[in-house]
């Protein structure tokens, strides 16, 4: 039977289906958005582009407009676009609903600002997530000029990220960059450790 909720989730909360199931009656979309977003549940899963935060974004912003209950964003990523990652963390900040971020699997680069979205008292990881600071990356070819453009670019990002990580978890700046200047990885222990979480979780019992 549809509620009044589950034609609004399906009708207003889902702007791209998530899976699909086949059958002989063809593909239909599965029921498994609805049921997420009913539950105020956000998944950062896989790599992060453009088109993975515009849809993250759509469904923080529909969800804050319905009402202003915790919104938990669970975040298995190994990063990717650094201002797609941004935009997410940003708009996380942005909404009134408070969010929770939970950690699994493995929460890499652009992922951990991501994490860092929610408050410092409402970030989570699982026992067997692990976490990994490094350099940003990028390249670029053309002319000498552009090369020392991106090289820029690419430094004004590496600092930019090392401040937020400074900031949210009160490391030293300089112990930041020292630890991101190589692949830096971190159990869920360690990340307790270095406060880039405040819990490590067994079940969803435990959130506070």
């Amino acid at each position: 039977m549809n509620t009044p909720d589950t034609e609004y989730y399906r009708n207003v909360c889902a702007p791209r289906p998530m899976r699909h199931q086949c059958g002989e009656e063809g593909t239909k979309e599965s029921p498994l958005p609805t049921l997420l977003l009913q539950s105020r549940t956000v998944m950062v899963v896989g790599d992060i582009d453009q088109e993975r935060a515009e849809d993250v974004i759509s469904r923080l912003l529909v969800l804050d407009a319905k009402s202003h209950d915790p919104i938990k964003v669970i975040i298995t990523s190994p990063g990717g676009h650094v201002d797609s990652g941004y935009a997410i963390h940003d708009v996380m900040r942005f909404i009134a609903s408070p969010v929770l971020s939970i950690g699994a699997g493995w929460v890499a680069s652009i992922a951990v600002p991501i994490l860092l979205g929610a408050a410092k008292d409402k970030r989570y990881a699982l026992p067997n997530t692990r976490f990994l600071l490094h350099q940003p990356s990028g390249g670029a070819g053309g002319q000498a000029a552009d090369i020392r453009i991106e090289a820029m670019e690419i430094l004004k990002i590496r600092n930019r990220i090392n401040a937020l990580i400074s900031r949210e978890t009160g490391q030293p700046e300089e112990k930041v960059a020292r630890d991101s200047d190589r692949n830096f990885w971190m159990t869920a222990e360690e990340a307790l450790e270095y406060h880039l979480i405040s819990k490590i979780i067994l079940n969803v019992d435990e959130i506070g």
